[in-house]
């Protein structure tokens, strides 16, 4: 059985955009990237896991317990770290594990005062006179010390600065090798793309993608340039399974949303050719080498472009 798993989750605002036909299925010592930008359906799904919010129609279920009508039950065994987190002014990080040990039925100071010194937090220090990024540590605190079967992490590097990041990302995986399971959203690829085993994309309130990490890689184009030489023609035809980004004729002719959408570089040279190639780059070599280019460049797959096509036609992209 899954720890977590939607059928077609559907939630509406009256007129307004919410989340349509979301299904996942997240496994015992997974973790799992639910990943889109600002305002894609992740809090929504979430807040629904957490029996926050009642869905519209369709199923959500944790440790096979319905998440509406059994939501008291699963919250005892689910550490939640909310996207926006709201503290008490008047709370610190001991009189929230006092409370959560009353909660749980356990003492938790200790699991919370190692995870405070990794995280480097003054135990007796309250949120008011705390910065934005500790009052996240405290969040992050908080939901680890209960060591819960399932962590739900909305944006919990919101704040943080790049070592607390990476203590972060360390905490978690250890949670996993002890076969806890998380899922962890994000709009940052990087973050999701070093961390998780398998991840879903959201777009407009509907899944867009939900794969392994190595096969989306797998099925990830790989970005090429092409320099070509003084006063060679631009081809007419390019090989099966490349698109063209940009060529010197369109350099006037693309929007500036759209190039950064792309991740295409400023300032590239007139005689300069952006593909994405997708599938093998055998045949292309083939191609390229009778073509007498000046230079051709190959990365190597890109998630991060594959990602940022799906998102081209939107306002909002996806994070490096």
């Amino acid at each position: 059985m899954s720890v977590l798993e939607t059928s077609g989750l559907t939630m509406s605002y009256g007129l307004r955009r919410g989340i349509q036909d979301v299904s996942l299925q997240v496994e015992a010592g997974e973790i799992f990237g639910f990943l889109g930008p600002n305002g894609a359906g992740k809090s929504t799904t979430i807040r629904i896991l957490m029996g926050l919010l009642k869905a519209s129609s369709g199923q959500a279920r944790i440790f096979g317990l319905d998440c509406w009508r059994d939501g008291a039950v699963i919250r005892r065994e689910v550490g939640y770290v909310a996207g926006d987190v709201r503290l008490y002014p008047w709370l610190t990080l001991q009189r929230g594990l006092r409370i959560l040990s009353q909660i749980h039925g356990r003492c938790l100071r200790s699991s919370g005062v190692q995870l405070a010194e990794r995280f480097r937090l003054e135990p007796d220090l309250a949120v008011r006179k705390m910065s934005r990024g500790n009052r996240q540590k405290v969040a992050l605190v908080l939901a680890l010390a209960i060591q819960p079967r399932l962590l739900i992490l909305d944006e919990p590097t919101s704040g943080l600065d790049p070592l607390m990041q990476d203590t972060l990302m360390l905490c978690l995986r250890e949670a996993a090798s002890e076969g806890r399971t998380i899922l962890f959203s994000s709009h940052t690829l990087s973050e999701v793309e070093s961390l998780c085993d398998r991840i879903a994309m959201i777009r407009g309130g509907c899944l867009v993608e939900s794969d392994s990490l190595s096969a989306l890689k797998a099925r990830a184009p790989r970005r090429i340039q092409i320099q070509l030489q003084h006063q060679q023609a631009v081809p007419s035809s390019w090989p099966e399974g490349v698109r063209v980004l940009w060529q010197p004729e369109q350099n006037a002719a693309v929007p500036a949303l759209q190039r950064d959408l792309l991740s295409i570089p400023p300032g590239l040279s007139s005689r300069t050719c952006l593909l994405e190639l997708t599938g093998h780059s055998g045949s292309f070599l083939g191609w390229a080498a009778g073509q007498g280019f000046a230079d051709v460049s190959i990365g190597a797959p890109s998630l991060e472009i594959l990602f940022r096509s799906c998102y081209a036609g939107d306002d909002a992209g996806v994070s490096a």
